[in-house]
């Protein structure tokens, strides 16, 4: 009988990311500031499989660029208006504390690289505006 090796210490798993995506979305839900947030803009339980499924198939496509997410993120949170920017810190940090909880400190680590990333562009998408940068700079003038 042949055994599987077991996984590296800090190599990423499809069952690594199914894990962390429920337990990151389940520490979301309960959360007093995007709790809130969330569910309005996810709706009902029953809607919430089929979000984490897509989340699952979304860091899946990040972290083993398996190609299995199809979707436009930017599009999706643009119809969410309740985001703020300072909701991205706070994202951040409860991404940051299940991923190290879910996965260990190496791929823990990983993952919240690629989500600093994955925020900072979302953050520039939705709340960058060069005109107002633009008018800034020139009043500094």
């Amino acid at each position: 009988m042949r055994v599987s090796p077991s996984p590296q210490a800090g190599a990423v798993t499809e069952a690594m990311i199914h894990d962390l995506v429920h337990e990151f979305y389940r520490r979301i839900r309960a959360d007093e500031v995007l709790g809130p947030i969330f569910t309005r803009a996810i709706g009902p339980d029953e809607n919430w499989g089929p979000h984490l499924a897509k989340m699952c198939d979304f860091w899946s496509s990040v972290m083993l660029m398996s190609g299995r997410y199809h979707g436009k993120p930017m599009v999706a949170h643009m119809k969410v208006k309740s985001i703020r920017p300072e909701h991205f810190a706070h994202w951040l940090a409860l991404f940051e504390e299940a991923a190290h909880d879910v996965a260990g400190p190496e791929a823990g680590a990983v993952f919240t690289e690629k989500a600093k990333r994955i925020a900072h562009s979302l953050q520039l998408g939705l709340f960058f505006r060069p005109e107002e940068a633009d008018g800034a700079k020139a009043a500094r003038s």
